[in-house]
């Protein structure tokens, strides 16, 4: 989602790649269901890997709740977001990590200058 919602908000002046130390080859149903409720499709992601990113180092690298226990994934600036995972709430809950991640890409993206 996060990637989605810095591709809606960061336009031309983003490039944005999601990758997951484990991933788990598809993307969550009902994230495809909770996007789909403010007009984007992510039933065209894909679920992938850290070996599925791009070489080289990143302006900003954003983790989501792993500590110390995050990959390390060069770049300028590092964020951890402690948001819950909310692959197994239900979708009001869903959508209210949804919307805080949203908050959270925006926030990132202006602190960057990047819009």
């Amino acid at each position: 989602m996060a990637e989605a919602f810095a591709r809606m908000h960061g336009g031309t002046s983003v490039d944005a790649f999601s990758a997951g130390s484990r991933p788990s080859g598809v993307v969550n149903a009902t994230a495809i269901l909770s996007m789909r409720d403010i007009g984007y499709d992510l039933s065209t992601h894909a679920s992938k890997g850290l070996d599925d990113l791009p070489p080289g180092a990143f302006d900003a690298v954003v983790t989501m709740g792993c500590g110390d226990a995050c990959p390390w994934v060069p770049a300028r600036r590092r964020e951890d977001w402690a948001i819950p995972d909310p692959k197994d709430m239900p979708m009001e809950e869903f959508a209210r990590v949804r919307d805080e991640i949203e908050r959270k890409v925006k926030a990132l993206i202006a602190a960057c200058g990047a819009v």
